[in-house]
């Protein structure tokens, strides 16, 4: 009956859970050994342990710190007259883990409990030699007298009734005892059970709890660094909008400064164009001074020839043009035009009807207006009219002497209402159109050879 109690103990201490593999730095248990009164458990490092005792039936109970079992039975029956077996648990997990080694005894016993580099020696002190059960010699009974006396019967009768009773009474009172100290080694069973599952729930929340750092932690250098690149971003979209700013100030200057060169360019080649024209004129009046009389006679008749052609091809060409000009005014009165005339300047007596040149388009940002000018090379008949988003002058009777000045002159990195200036040949005429980012006020006059369209700009 000992010898199952401890069996009992033994399978309501095994815990729910088992470690099927021993961390590092923890004491692995490999072997439980047992020879006759010596138990020697083997592990990897030296045990750090401590031991109590339990009776009725004895036992030796071993726990040994921070260690768990590899290959270590659970149950082994030994039965030597010594030691009856050996029984093994494990609880808790990580550092707190323990293996326990219990052993259990066929009678009460001191032991000597010494422990090596990687074995812990249990040993009964004196001995433990099998333990052998005898049963008690059977003796012959003596033979029987007879007799005759019946009281002396009835009280071996009653003799044996009591004895039958007080071993029913004991075996009774064993049983009772065999009970209770089941039922609190149950008790302490589920004791360590309760424990044993409490440090697994404080080191799961342990573990939930660092894991909930850890996860804050990560969020908040998520957050510095989304904050840090929000800020790079925020830097670099300035850099480049200055960048772009500087841009286009730099090629509105530079704009101004070809449109000024232009400018420039176009009134040294007509003042040049002037000083060749009097060189000419300047020698060939030196050289027909230096001619001889009958070559002079020879010229001015000559001259005189050619005036008059070029007085019978001014006429020719100005009736040509008088009857073209009629023709276009009756095919214009005849079809509808979808422009606006704003103003037109010249009066046909002050304009001759030469052919007339125009020489020049330019643009300037004045006080409160942006100006577009055209030059010609006498005062020209002219109409100025609108037509959506843009403003339209056209020179009666006249011609483009070079091809820069058909090139359009970009402005629409100015502040002004103009964004485009654009001129072009058109029949005998010469159009000019103004291409204006909205419709604006314009006021058109002519001063000598100079036509000015001021449009006035809109308040910033």
């Amino acid at each position: 009956m000992k010898a199952s109690a401890v069996w009992l103990l033994g399978v309501v201490l095994v815990p729910f859970w088992a470690l099927a593999q021993a961390p590092a730095n923890l004491n692995t248990i490999t072997g439980v050994q047992v020879n006759g009164g010596t138990v020697t458990i083997s592990g990897s490092k030296k045990a750090n342990f401590t031991t109590f005792t339990m009776t009725d039936p004895p036992r030796l109970v071993i726990d040994i710190a921070e260690a768990v079992f590899s290959g270590v039975p659970e149950e082994t029956q030994v039965g030597n007259g010594t030691v009856t077996g050996i029984r093994t648990a494990s609880y808790g997990s990580d550092d707190s883990a323990i293996a326990r080694v219990l052993i259990g005894f066929e009678r009460e016993v001191e032991t000597d409990i010494q422990a090596t580099d990687t074995q812990l020696v249990v040993k009964v002190v004196g001995g433990g030699g099998q333990a052998v059960a005898q049963a008690p010699t059977a003796q012959p009974e003596p033979a029987a007298k007879p007799t005759t006396d019946d009281g002396t019967a009835a009280k071996a009768a009653a003799a044996a009734e009591a004895d039958r009773q007080a071993q029913e009474k004991a075996a009774a009172e064993a049983t009772a005892r065999a009970e209770a100290d089941r039922q609190a080694q149950e008790k302490a069973a589920a004791e360590a059970t309760a424990r044993a599952r409490q440090d697994a729930d404080a080191e799961r929340q342990r573990q939930q709890e660092a894991e909930a750092r850890a996860t804050s932690q990560r969020e908040d250098e998520q957050r510095a660094a989304q904050a840090a690149a929000d800020e790079k971003k925020r830097q670099e979209e300035e850099a480049r909008a200055s960048a772009q700013a500087a841009a286009t100030e730099r090629k509105r200057q530079e704009e101004e400064a070809r449109a000024s060169a232009q400018a420039a360019a176009d009134e040294r080649r007509a003042s040049a164009a002037s000083s060749e024209d009097e060189r000419k004129r300047q020698k060939a009046e030196a050289l027909a001074a230096a001619k001889t009389a009958a070559e002079e006679k020879r010229a001015a008749t000559r001259a005189a020839a050619e005036e008059a052609a070029e007085a019978r091809r001014q006429r020719e060409e100005e009736a040509r043009a008088e009857r073209e000009r009629r023709q276009q005014e009756r095919v214009a009165a005849a079809t509808p035009r979808p422009r606006r005339e704003v103003a037109s300047g010249s009066d046909s007596s002050e304009v001759s009807s030469r052919r007339k040149t125009m020489t020049l388009v330019g643009f300037q940002q004045q006080a409160g207006v942006s100006r577009v000018f055209i030059r010609t090379n006498e005062p020209a008949r002219y109409t100025v009219s609108e037509q959506g988003n843009a403003v339209v002058l056209e020179l009666e009777n006249s011609r483009i002497d070079l091809s820069n000045n058909t090139r359009p002159l970009d402005t629409s990195y100015f502040n002004s209402p103009v964004t485009r200036v654009e001129a072009d040949a058109s029949g005998r005429d010469v159009r000019v159109t103004i291409q204006l980012r909205q419709q604006a006020p314009v006021q058109a006059k002519q001063d000598g050879n100079v036509i000015s369209l001021d449009f006035q700009r809109p308040a910033r």
